[in-house]
């Protein structure tokens, strides 16, 4: 058994960029910031941010393009998903992604700015198991186990 699972807090670093694709099926990308705050041994704190890319497929990427804008705080549940291509110059280059399976919006509801937005300090977005993107090839999802954490 293995289990391939991320848990992200972060600020969105732009607008979601939204594509829609053949059959109605949308795709949206954005970039996830998280960071991190302590204090080195010479007792300086210091701030390290990582950058996520973040990948959400039709229901999700529709509350994206809705909802979603830079600066706004996220709580994504995914998998992530390294995949390659070949660059301009003609060498292979590699993207680690985050294909999200679930969304929570937090803060207010003043944050985001769509008058439509749910009427509590969070709203959560789940994706139907098995729809991780075009062609639905994660042999694992089908079974996945409804664990407590």
């Amino acid at each position: 058994m293995s289990i391939n699972k991320v848990i992200l807090v972060g600020n969105v670093g732009k607008d979601p960029e939204i594509r829609h694709l053949d059959n109605n099926v949308s795709v949206a990308n954005f970039p996830l910031a998280t960071s991190e705050t302590y204090t080195n041994k010479n007792g300086e704190r210091v701030t390290t941010t990582e950058w996520h890319n973040i990948v959400a497929w039709r229901g999700l990427a529709e509350v994206c393009e809705k909802y979603i804008q830079k600066g706004k705080q996220l709580y994504i549940e995914g998998k992530i998903r390294t995949r390659s291509y070949d660059a301009q110059d003609g060498t292979k280059r590699y993207m680690t992604e985050i294909y999200a399976d679930a969304l929570q919006m937090l803060g207010r509801k003043d944050d985001f700015q769509n008058d439509s937005a749910p009427d509590r300090s969070s709203a959560t977005v789940n994706e139907p198991s098995g729809n991780n993107g075009p062609l639905d090839s994660s042999p694992g999802d089908a079974e996945e186990d409804d664990l407590p954490f």
